[in-house]
């Protein structure tokens, strides 16, 4: 598996991999991960997943994060 690039947006690192014909996207937020997988003949080349990694999309896996921080605070609470 091959770094191709690695950068922080708005406290989410995002980690671009490229391993078996796939590019990996994976965006970590404090305890949790979102990871995406694009086929490589899905897109051109690294220039498209730049376009995928795009302000709006990275919104939207933020809005996710604080979703999941959410359902996963209240299922811990539910233990106590």
């Amino acid at each position: 598996m091959r770094i191709i690039k690695e950068f922080l947006k708005d406290d989410i690192k995002v980690t671009l991999f490229h391993w078996n014909n796939r590019y990996l996207i994976k965006l970590e937020w404090d305890l949790f991960e979102q990871t995406f997988k694009v086929n490589e003949w899905d897109v051109t080349g690294e220039a498209d997943m730049d376009e995928i990694l795009n302000s709006e999309f990275l919104s939207a896996a933020a809005a996710r994060f604080r979703e999941m921080a959410t359902a996963f605070g209240r299922a811990m609470q539910r233990l106590a």
